[in-house]
């Protein structure tokens, strides 16, 4: 596929569901109270400006404050699948085996 169909279908897909897995993550964040209180504190590094330039665009944060927070809450969320793994270790019993 061309690589303009591809860029035409990512962005047809992101207006069906305009909201990023970045906001989520920032929504689901400020659900939690992870983002309250008064106190902060200063983050600063270097990135590749086509990184930047990339993630902002594919999670529409509008500042690189925003896209941080966003980067952060994507972070702080655990990992469902540790939970799953965690909850099913063992599950298959001692004398099973795995075909390949």
């Amino acid at each position: 596929m061309p690589r303009a169909a591809t860029l035409r279908r990512s962005t047809e897909k992101k207006q069906e569901n305009p909201q990023s897995s970045g906001a989520v993550a920032l929504d689901e964040a400020r659900e939690f109270g992870l983002l309250d209180g008064e106190r902060t504190e200063h983050v600063s590094f270097r990135a590749p400006k086509a990184l930047l330039d990339a993630a902002r665009r594919e999670s529409g944060a509008a500042t690189r404050t925003e896209l941080g927070l966003m980067a952060l809450a994507m972070l702080a969320q655990p990992d469902p699948f540790k939970k799953f793994v965690k909850e099913n270790y063992g599950a298959l019993g001692p004398d099973h085996t795995l075909d390949i």
